[in-house]
């Protein structure tokens, strides 16, 4: 299916959005060729609703073709911040604006917070990803290696 611009909307994700956002994620762990990766729980989700940040791209029909969740940060050499934690878009509709709409929301909703930046992770094996945040004007920082500690 082709899109036009106006063919979709972006809003925040609701509770009743939840199952069909679950599993939107384990496709896109499948996608990361990580699947064991997705530790978190529907009803873990459900628990921290009032943490849970993530917008949605919906169809007309209702139908979730995207997903990206965030949250505020604060780092210490620039201040307020928005982490862009995860970034999806159903296969079918790649390549149609659906992910720059999603990215463009979430600057946007930095930008009205005060946020100094947006900051998120590209996989390295993600050559049109990177090619397209660089075209942009993001930096790519191949020189910090991240840290992740399971408690």
């Amino acid at each position: 299916m082709i899109l036009s611009p106006g063919n979709f909307c972006i809003r925040a994700a609701e509770l009743e959005d939840y199952d069909r956002l679950y599993s939107l994620m384990h496709d896109f762990a499948q996608y990361q060729k990580t699947p064991e990766r997705l530790i978190l729980s529907l009803e873990q989700m459900k628990k921290d609703r009032d943490i849970f940040k993530c917008l949605l791209a919906v169809m007309p029909d209702g139908r979730i073709i995207g997903f990206t969740t965030w949250f505020f940060a604060y780092y210490s050499w620039t201040g307020k911040a928005v982490y862009m934690d995860d970034l999806y878009v159903v296969e079918s509709f790649r390549g149609q604006g659906v992910g720059s709409r999603l990215l463009e929301a979430v600057i946007q909703l930095a930008k009205d917070a005060g946020c100094s930046k947006v900051k998120w992770q590209v996989s390295k094996w993600n050559d049109s990803g990177i090619r397209y945040y660089k075209k942009m004007g993001a930096t790519i920082d191949e020189v910090d290696i991240n840290c992740d500690l399971k408690i």
